[in-house]
């Protein structure tokens, strides 16, 4: 016998993840590796890829709201405004003078006499305001404004005016002054026919104060 022996050949070792590899292709079907296999695992991982995609596009910003366009002011009426509740004609409180009243939808009253008292609101955060007036014309009669104003130079400002005459001449008039005095204690005054033309909102109610309160129902 000889004392010699074999040469021993060692093979390089195989790594892991090739024999994972291998094991695994060993485990799996025959049906699985072939052409229609593959292709069911493109377009699975396709369809995956195309969700992942979607997801992670940003979403469009909201639309801003249309804002509505700014109304144009008048320059003049700001001015007015701001003077709040200071009025133009306040220093022709009193003073005999020509007065022109404006109607709208009727003829202005033009008439000579004095302005009694006026009244607007302390500010007019909205830019819309009104403005109250009552006069005594010469003759003895009253007239009763209220005007509204606004600040925007697409309003146009409205004038409302009426005339209060105790002693009508007008058989109409006549006889509705005759019906409401015998419903009433007393005749009907120019006092009656400016609550009924201007009511009792707070502004008015500034107004009739600087009557030195005639406005007052008095009761005992």
């Amino acid at each position: 016998m000889s004392s010699e022996r074999p040469k021993e050949f060692s093979q390089p070792p195989v790594s892991r993840g090739r024999q994972t590899t291998d094991d695994r292709r060993d485990s799996e079907p025959a049906d699985n590796h072939g052409p229609s296999s593959d292709t069911t695992r493109h377009e699975a991982t396709v369809l995956v890829r195309g969700e992942a995609i979607h997801d992670q596009e940003p979403k469009a910003p909201p639309k801003d709201k249309e804002k509505s366009p700014r109304k144009e002011v008048s320059e003049a009426k700001i001015k007015m405004q701001s003077r709040l509740p200071v009025l133009d004609d306040d220093p022709d409180v009193g003073v005999q003078k020509k007065q022109i009243v404006i109607r709208d939808g009727k003829a202005d009253l033009a008439f000579t006499g004095k302005l009694l008292a006026s009244a607007a609101p302390p500010s007019a955060p909205k830019g819309q305001w009104q403005e109250y007036r009552i006069y005594e014309t010469n003759g003895g009669q009253h007239v009763f404004s209220k005007v509204t104003r606004s600040v925007f130079a697409e309003d146009q400002d409205t004038h409302e005016a009426e005339v209060f005459d105790p002693s009508p001449s007008s058989v109409p008039s006549q006889l509705l002054r005759s019906a409401r005095d015998l419903t009433r204690s007393r005749p009907l005054t120019w006092m009656d026919a400016a609550a009924a033309f201007l009511g009792y909102d707070p502004l008015a109610k500034t107004l009739y104060r600087k009557l030195s309160g005639q406005f007052e129902e008095h009761i005992s």
